[in-house]
């Protein structure tokens, strides 16, 4: 069964609109963001991103940390398609959860 070619479309667009929020709401990430999602970077992006991966499960040395995991899957999501739905959801409720947070404090 092969995968529907909309829910792939909706989910890339979904995907880079997550881009250009953290984009916005931290403007010095702007340009690092926008020159590593560039096409021709995989052959980079993904062995950084397996690198992050490994460093998040790393955690209990000082420099790693949980931080790196997600940085990881980010970027792996980017040459991965089938990452990004369920990546997008997990950062869509993050940022729900961080502003229902500050709006309390």
């Amino acid at each position: 069964m092969s995968p529907d070619p909309h829910k792939r479309a909706r989910e890339t667009r979904r995907f880079e609109r997550q881009f250009d929020a953290i984009e916005r709401t931290m403007p010095a990430l702007q340009r690092p963001l926008k020159a590593i999602r560039a096409r021709g970077w995989w052959i980079l992006r993904v062995p950084i991103a397996l690198i992050f991966i490994i460093g998040g499960f790393l955690a209990i040395l000082p420099v790693f940390g949980f931080w790196m995991l997600p940085i990881g899957l980010l970027l792996l999501a980017v040459d991965i398609t089938a990452l990004r739905g369920p990546l997008v959801n997990l950062i869509v409720r993050a940022r729900r959860r961080i502003e229902l947070w500050r709006m309390r404090n």
